[in-house]
């Protein structure tokens, strides 16, 4: 194990034993850090955090500080998880849930850059990439591949689906479908994500029809549910298809419209 001498790595803290930690780093009691895991100059890991596998925590990061939140009792052992292959560049903050049963949840293979910051109870899937200052408010749900850009705000309670694309600067402050750009403040569908849905292998057969599940849903002059309704009397859709109708039907902020 490869600890400077200079990091501070608190004794009822378990690191594996090929886990790397720079100068400077403080790492607190009750963390668990997985095979491969390097923890840059500087970093803080505060206690009731697990890192999985080969994560990169860069020179300034704070992962699993206590929430921003006036009604948390900070003798509450809320927790931080985080899975493997996760990247946390320079100055990124990620803030562990509010309750013992509500920890901050990061998947695998995420790219979280600079001064991005990620509230309590937060919720990420895998493969996605948050940009530099962005701002993910308490109890944000982001599901897999979405790309959010520089210097967004998302509001809490708020879900970002799958492939979803946000522009940067947006203010967002209700849910984000799957497979869709948004861009504004306030933020508003302005179309597909159509790079990424390319990027992500789906078929031509495929991007057509999530085109045309939206065009009924926010062209075709009917409220939501009853395009929902249109939708689901049709057969043989593709995954795809039924996942925009589950995500509009489960959203509790609503989804955003149309611009």
């Amino acid at each position: 194990m490869k600890i400077h001498p200079t990091a501070i790595v608190d004794s009822k803290a378990e690191l594996h034993e090929s886990v790397e930690v720079g100068a400077y780093t403080i790492i607190e009691k009750d963390v668990v850090i997985g095979e491969g895991t390097v923890i840059e100059t500087g970093a803080r890991i505060f206690a009731g955090t697990k890192l999985g596998k080969f994560n990169k925590v860069h020179h300034g990061a704070v992962i699993g500080v206590g929430p921003q939140d006036l009604g948390f009792d900070p003798s509450t052992p809320s927790k931080t998880i985080i899975g493997d292959n996760n990247t946390f560049k320079e100055y990124s903050n990620i803030h562990k849930g509010t309750k013992v049963d509500s920890p901050t949840i990061i998947g695998n293979r995420n790219y979280v850059m600079g001064n991005a910051h990620v509230g309590h109870d937060c919720i990420l899937g895998d493969d996605n990439i948050l940009t530099h200052g962005l701002v993910l408010a308490g109890h944000v749900t982001v599901g897999n591949k979405a790309f959010i850009s520089g210097l967004v705000a998302v509001h809490q309670f708020c879900f970002v689906g799958d492939y979803a694309m946000i522009a940067g600067c947006s203010k967002v402050v209700q849910d984000v479908p799957p497979f869709a750009t948004a861009d504004g403040n306030p933020c508003t569908i302005i179309g597909l994500n159509t790079v990424g849905l390319k990027r992500g292998g789906f078929s031509p057969e495929t991007r057509s029809a999530i085109k045309n599940a939206y065009k009924v849903i926010y062209h075709s002059g009917l409220n939501y549910r009853t395009a929902l309704d249109q939708l689901e009397k049709e057969s043989g859709h593709p995954p795809e298809v039924l996942q925009i109708i589950k995500f509009f039907r489960n959203s509790d902020r609503g989804v955003m419209n149309h611009r």
